[in-house]
């Protein structure tokens, strides 16, 4: 039997980690979770984790490792063991990745960390871009959003790459020509 894959996408806001995800799983038909969408449909409820979810999206904040953690062990968990999954945005503070490192390696998947890099200033530019577009509302604390992924992600990104699960592509490309760097990174026809 064929090792299942697991990858994670990785990034600033606006990178294209969503877009890539998405391609990736029409490409290869492997399963595609993504903790934003998760978030954004928990923050429509009307009970109180919805009600405290949405001001913490509205704000341009990461939700606590706890919760993010909760959603992503789920989601491993139904997993069949045979089955390949694209992760979308579930380790961003370094306790996460750390969880994710520890679950992993107790369940025996492989996996790889991709990190769509673009610069602050593209991530203003597209995030301006998309706010008239996708209406998202966290689009509108940029500079908040930035500090967090600095203070946070920056320290997952220090774990995964320490443990060479990391690969950085870069994102200020056209889309094709990522998700060509994508399917090399992962050894998939392009």
């Amino acid at each position: 039997m064929t090792q299942p894959t697991t990858v994670f996408f990785i990034g600033k806001p606006g990178c294209g980690k969503g877009t890539q995800a998405r391609l990736l799983a029409e490409k290869t038909g492997w399963t595609i979770l993504a903790s934003g969408d998760q978030f954004r449909a928990i923050a429509k409820e009307d009970n109180i984790v919805g009600s405290k979810v949405k001001e913490e999206i509205d704000n341009g904040l990461l939700a606590p490792h706890w919760f993010a953690m909760y959603l992503y062990l789920r989601a491993l968990f139904s997993l069949k063991s045979d089955e390949s999954v694209v992760f979308d945005g579930f380790n961003r503070k370094q306790a996460e990745a750390e969880l994710v490192t520890d679950s992993l390696d107790w369940v025996g998947r492989p996996y790889t960390v991709l990190e769509i890099n673009i610069s602050d200033e593209e991530v203003h530019r597209r995030l301006e871009g998309r706010k008239g577009v996708e209406g998202r509302a966290d689009d509108h604390a940029v500079t908040k959003r930035l500090e967090e992924y600095d203070a946070y992600t920056t320290k997952a990104l220090t774990l995964f790459r320490d443990r060479g699960n990391l690969t950085v592509i870069n994102g200020e490309q056209t889309p094709e020509q990522v998700a060509k760097d994508i399917a090399t990174a992962l050894n998939l026809p392009a």
